[in-house]
């Protein structure tokens, strides 16, 4: 397929997708995705987790060494595509009761 006759949604996420396609990064093939949780504290990240492992996700919590900030990952193996929009929307609904929100995604590119 010509890379530029590929079409993305014209939004945040359907731009960050067309950069990754232009970057040589396969869609017909499953890609590692990471899904960042900004979270404020330990507490909250033990609260987010809980909520994850209920509904199966992979995940790792941690905190910075430097800012001490904490931090909560996401990992999904799936095609690049507008799912990615809806796994977010569901990280959100999961994280909103906890006071922690979906700061982002992306894919580790070789």
């Amino acid at each position: 397929m010509n890379l530029f006759r590929r079409k993305f949604p014209n939004y945040e996420a359907g731009q960050v997708l067309k950069m990754l396609y232009k970057q040589g990064v396969d869609f017909k093939k499953p890609q590692d995705v990471d899904f960042f949780i900004a979270v404020p504290d330990k507490k909250s990240g033990e609260s987010i987790v809980k909520a994850l492992e209920a509904d199966g996700v992979s995940y790792k919590l941690e905190q910075d060494e430097e800012t001490e900030e904490w931090t909560c990952l996401c990992y999904v193996n799936l095609l690049l595509n507008e799912d990615i929009v809806n796994i977010q929307k569901r990280l959100d609904s999961l994280s909103s009761p906890y006071n922690v929100y979906v700061d982002g995604w992306g894919v580790m590119i070789e």
